[in-house]
């Protein structure tokens, strides 16, 4: 039986040896290194010593965590500008009104209830954008019970009450996006690796568990491994998730 740590990096899953981690603990600002490997974001301090910090999207060769969040920042406002379009639609005509009103069940509410920040700025535009995006649901949800006789008041606050909060929940979101580093930080994590008597940090998106499970079940697939800083066992199947079992990873010199 081995213990597997489980993050993922983009839409991958991978795990470590549990025997190879030292610590798991919150992505922060680092400090730059001149001349080093790209692979390398920089270097922190840990406990007696610096380490660097090897970035795994890098290693995999998928785009930097800060991109993707720009582009899910621009998705969640188009869906927002949809979901006003269509609330006055709906007031315009009578027409049913086909999108959530519960500000939790969006995207754009899933995301903020899965987000925490460990930055005081980000938290500060974090707790403005809660309240105006509840807002906006709250608000369209009172211009819905209006009966048709009230079209006059429903235009009103259409025009006032959300218009004010769509947009405050607007340039919220665009706050965010002159943030993405900071907010990056706030999501991912640095597991602390030690290979071979050289202990560095490699930056991955989410920890989502701990697998326990007998060594028979990695299936070999090992002829498909071409990265010389990433050494993989095999495929795991958990629960229907396929995972990349890490062998080692290296530290590019």
């Amino acid at each position: 039986m081995i213990d597997l740590i489980v993050f993922s990096v983009g839409s991958n899953r991978y795990s470590l040896d549990i025997e190879n981690i030292q610590r798991i603990i919150q992505a922060t600002e680092l400090t730059n290194i001149p001349n080093v490997n790209p692979l390398i974001d920089g270097m922190l301090s840990y406990e007696d010593d610096v380490i660097k910090v090897l970035n795994f999207r890098k290693l995999i060769g998928i785009q930097r965590y800060a991109e993707e969040l720009e582009t899910l920042f621009l998705r969640l406002k188009d869906a927002h500008q949809a979901w006003i379009d269509e609330l006055r639609h709906s007031v315009d005509t009578g027409s049913s009104f086909t999108r959530t009103l519960d500000p939790h069940k969006c995207e754009l509410g899933v995301w903020l209830d899965s987000f925490n920040s460990y930055d005081s700025h980000v938290t500060l535009i974090l707790k403005d954008l809660i309240e105006h995006h509840k807002n906006v649901h709250i608000q369209g949800a009172s211009i819905l019970n209006l009966d048709a006789t009230q079209k006059d008041v429903a235009h009103a606050m259409l025009n006032k009450e959300i218009y004010d909060s769509f947009t405050h929940t607007m340039s919220d979101i665009d706050r965010f996006t002159t943030e993405l580093e900071k907010v990056s930080n706030s999501l991912q994590k640095f597991i602390i690796y030690e290979n071979k008597g050289e202990t560095f940090a490699i930056k991955v998106d989410t920890i989502e568990d701990i697998a326990h499970i007998e060594e028979k079940d990695i299936i070999n697939t090992t002829e498909n491994n071409k990265n010389e800083f990433l050494s993989l066992k095999g495929v795991l199947d958990l629960k229907g998730v396929l995972i990349n079992v890490i062998k080692t990873v290296k530290l590019p010199k």
